[in-house]
């Protein structure tokens, strides 16, 4: 799958059934069901998930979670705005 169409099945109402979990957080992040994205999040025991986890902590305004979770993934905060963020997780995926 290419970014392009990770973005156009945002678009429909269910993600396509090949999406990984990362990519499968990452979409319903996209859809803004936040609580669905962070439910996957939580079950990815990496530091993929935990950069994920800590992006939708970023996007819900619990900084100083969101500073936990980046320590975990090993990471420092992302400076730029939360969709560049969520691109640079998708791409980062595919």
């Amino acid at each position: 799958m290419q970014f392009d169409e990770f973005i156009n099945s945002t678009k429909e109402d269910a993600p396509p059934q090949s999406l990984s979990e990362p990519l499968q957080a990452m979409w319903y992040a996209r859809k803004g069901d936040w609580e669905t994205a962070h439910n996957i999040a939580q079950s990815i025991s990496s530091e993929l998930g935990s950069w994920i986890h800590a992006y939708l902590h970023r996007v819900e305004g619990d900084l100083s979670n969101a500073d936990y979770w980046y320590k975990r993934a090993g990471k420092p905060q992302f400076q730029g705005s939360t969709e560049a963020e969520a691109d640079d997780i998708v791409n980062s995926i595919l």
